[in-house]
């Protein structure tokens, strides 16, 4: 969807509601328009804001993510499409996409206002991310965990078994990203913690991660 200059330039002084829907899993989903770019929200909750989704942003800059010879991507968590989007435009990278996306509203927002500016070719499957990768026979050179309700991450995506199913995905030498809050609450940065020393690392033993000033991106290379 194009979006006209002038509310481009406007949305620098003031953000612009683009659409409001809502879902059977989403009571509150807006498109907006802010600094330019298209932001997709639930509730308080930024799920998607084009290459200003700094947690990702930032993490692929670490990782020089525009040196790595990668093919295929599988995206958990697709929201309005800001990963592809940053892998496109600002690293310049063409993989091909498998993204699966629990809310078909949001998978019909995205294929609206993001997926269609992209030359990427993006297979998006509207679904469980659970159940996926415990079905998929596809393997991939980057698998990305992005799942939240509101600013949590569900339980299911964060047991040893989901880990292992996710590592086995993995080519060699392929990297997983686990996006995960780790704001100023001290109890929400104590369980993101924790996860990361008593599960994330008993899966992935060299893991480290990255602080994007308000989430860490957990992240492995399998070897």
């Amino acid at each position: 969807m194009k979006i006209p200059r002038w509310k481009k330039w406007l949305s620098h002084l003031t953000p612009l509601t683009i659409e409001e829907t809502a879902s059977e899993h989403n009571p509150e989903l807006t498109v907006a328009l802010s600094r330019g770019r298209l932001q997709l929200l639930s509730g308080d909750a930024i799920y998607s804001w084009d290459d200003l989704y700094q947690n990702f942003l930032i993490a692929f800059d670490h990782l020089k993510i525009d040196e790595e010879p990668f093919e295929d991507v599988l995206v958990l968590g697709l929201g309005l499409g800001s990963i592809p989007y940053m892998l496109e435009k600002v690293f310049h990278r063409n993989y091909y996409y498998t993204a699966v996306e629990w809310d078909e509203t949001i998978s019909e927002l995205a294929a609206k206002y993001t997926l269609s500016r992209l030359k990427s070719p993006i297979d998006v499957i509207t679904g469980d991310a659970e159940v996926f990768v415990q079905v998929t026979e596809e393997q991939y050179d980057m698998v990305i965990i992005d799942i939240f309700e509101d600013e949590i991450t569900p339980p299911q995506f964060c047991t040893p078994d989901f880990l292992e199913t996710c590592r086995d995905l993995l080519r060699p030498n392929g990297i997983i990203l686990f996006n995960r809050l780790h704001g100023e609450d001290e109890a929400i940065r104590s369980v993101t913690e924790r996860f990361f020393e008593r599960t994330f690392k008993k899966v992935f033993p060299t893991a480290e991660y990255i602080d994007t000033k308000g989430n860490w991106i957990l992240w492995s290379r399998k070897s």
